[in-house]
């Protein structure tokens, strides 16, 4: 009698209820094995000590990042396959971490039995990238494909960084608030990002040396 194949994998999340309630419902299938973790440390013990078909990792994992996990995890001798599962990634970050080894990109507003798809043709060798993110695995320049921001913008990005407001830009600038806007409306641009929150991760990540 032929047997299905069991599907090891480990789900690495920092945010406690996702976690546990998709590794719950992911135990349902009878060819998934799952654990999980809240780390990259902790992700790096575990596929040290258990061999893992396949690494559910998330993009942003509070004071940690993706990118961290990949060269640790070859130092560390894990040459299974990885699946980025997260809220939302920009393309540049996308397409670097492709470029990196990740073999796929999943969004987590998708339904969950896309998660079980994907994992499924992840751990089997293919590659899944969710419809609504455009990135796919080609050469990109190291520099975010060869974006860089004026003196102006510059220090408004620095200014965003340290958390201050449009109004204490403004000040600090001795500029208008709504020109202060229409600078931060050239970095969304310029960056591929809608809020404060993703542009101060986007550009701690892709454009630090122009920080």
């Amino acid at each position: 009698m032929n047997r299905t194949k069991t599907i090891r994998a480990l789900l690495v999340d920092d945010h406690a209820v996702f976690r546990e309630s998709v590794v719950r419902a992911l135990r349902v299938e009878p060819d998934l094995e799952v654990d999980h973790c809240a780390s990259i440390g902790e992700a790096i013990r575990m596929v040290t000590s258990s061999a893992y078909d396949i690494v559910l990792l998330d993009h942003d994992l509070g004071t940690e990042r993706a990118s961290q996990f990949l060269p640790a995890c070859l130092q560390a001798g894990y040459n299974g396959r990885v699946l980025i599962v997260t809220a939302w990634i920009s393309e540049n970050e996308g397409r670097r971490l492709l470029r990196h080894g990740v073999h796929g990109i999943f969004l987590k507003e998708s339904p969950l039995d896309d998660l079980v798809t994907a994992i499924r043709l992840v751990s089997g060798g293919g590659q899944w990238i969710d419809q609504r993110f455009t990135a796919t695995p080609v050469e990109v320049d190291d520099n975010a494909s060869g974006v860089h921001f004026n003196e102006r913008q510059r220090k408004v990005l620095r200014f965003v960084l340290e958390g201050l407001s449009n109004k204490e830009i403004a000040w600090r600038l001795s500029i208008s608030e709504s020109y202060v806007k229409a600078i931060l409306q050239s970095l969304f641009q310029k960056t591929g990002v809608r809020t404060r929150g993703q542009l101060v991760r986007v550009a701690l990540e892709q454009y630090e040396d122009q920080l």
